[in-house]
């Protein structure tokens, strides 16, 4: 199960966020390349929709590009930045992340939740 935020959310079911950072993980925990998970905007509800994590990386967050903001579902950097400060407090751009490309699907087989 993952949890984002609503407008993270929607951005994914309208196919416009592929990607995603995390600073809470290390490399060695979190989503795992090839499984599905249910994602959600709040605990005990119901999946709004699947993702398949396709690959994962450690990042510098200042090494994000154009096409990086793109698939986080955003237009400009200054945009991404700004609502990266929202959620985390400040955009440190030598803080390392967990970066997760991924892919939205129907119902999988084999589903962790």
């Amino acid at each position: 199960m993952a949890i984002f935020k609503r407008k993270h959310l929607t951005k994914i079911l309208a196919g416009q966020k592929t990607q995603t950072r995390r600073i809470h993980r290390p490399i060695s925990q979190g989503w795992q390349i090839g499984k599905t998970y249910g994602i959600r905007d709040r605990w005990f509800t119901k999946p709004q929709t699947h993702i398949t994590i396709l690959r994962k990386f450690r990042q510098r967050l200042g090494d994000i590009t154009q096409e990086d903001v793109q698939k986080e579902g955003y237009t400009s950097m200054e945009e991404f930045r700004k609502v990266w400060a929202e959620i985390y407090g400040q955009w440190n751009p030598d803080q390392i992340v967990t970066v997760y490309e991924f892919k939205k699907v129907d119902e999988p087989p084999g589903l962790l939740r």
